[in-house]
């Protein structure tokens, strides 16, 4: 009988960003969406030429969507760490990028505060190296104070 069995429990925050560095790498950037709690938050504070705040899973969708045959990225190689907070990871990775159209490319470092809750993002705090990303896109970054 259908449904009768043990509930299938929730994802870890571990495997969490295991099968979001997959779905990336894969270029399933419309699955990937499906790892967002509708109310997730996701800050980008180091983001040029401001910080960027995206809030919402159809947001998020949204944004997800633009990468859409127009970007690859490939995850090279990443770290987990378990916190004191049972919900929150953070996840250290290097990624390869490209740019489909102009075939331009890049590798960064990056890290990500992922808050995990019922097998769902619920929010993530992203850092990633905006100054490479934004030189691949054939133009540098804006103008950087000091």
């Amino acid at each position: 009988m259908p449904g009768s069995g043990p509930p299938t429990p929730a994802l870890t925050p571990r495997e969490v960003f295991e099968r979001h560095a997959a779905r990336i790498s894969a270029g399933e950037w419309e699955s990937l969406a499906d790892l967002y709690a509708e109310d997730v938050v996701i800050e980008v504070p180091l983001a040029i030429p401001a910080p960027t705040r995206i809030e919402g899973k159809k947001e998020i969708t949204r944004h997800l969507a633009d990468r859409v045959g127009q970007v690859r990225l490939q995850i090279l190689e990443h770290v987990v760490h378990e916190t004191a907070d049972p919900e929150v990871v953070i996840a250290e990775f290097t990624h390869r990028g490209e740019i489909l159209a102009t075939g331009r490319t890049w590798t960064s470092k990056n890290v990500q505060v992922l808050r995990v809750r019922d097998g769902l993002i619920v929010a993530s705090r992203d850092y990633h190296d905006h100054y490479r990303i934004n030189e691949a896109f054939g133009g540098p970054p804006e103008a950087l104070d000091g």
